[in-house]
């Protein structure tokens, strides 16, 4: 995990403008910058050689899942 400081920002682009699309906008934002994903990976403490682990495993799953993708190419 990064151990990054993140500024985010939201402003009402009006005085029109409701509080439940500033709030969509901000979980947008939160969404896409990944701060939502990392509080939940930091959530418990998990030792590297499991990060690692389980980094390993997911890498070898797209691996395998765009294997078999190029196989059944091959075969149409």
């Amino acid at each position: 995990m990064s151990k990054r400081a993140t500024r985010l920002t939201v402003k009402s682009k009006g005085k029109d403008e409701p509080v439940e699309k500033l709030i969509k906008r901000f979980i947008r934002k939160t969404k896409k910058q990944g701060i939502i994903k990392e509080l939940r990976d930091r959530r418990y403490f998990e030792k590297p050689s499991k990060i690692r682990h389980e980094k390993n495993i997911r890498i070898k799953r797209e691996l395998e899942k765009n294997r078999k993708k190029r196989e059944n190419k091959r075969e149409s």
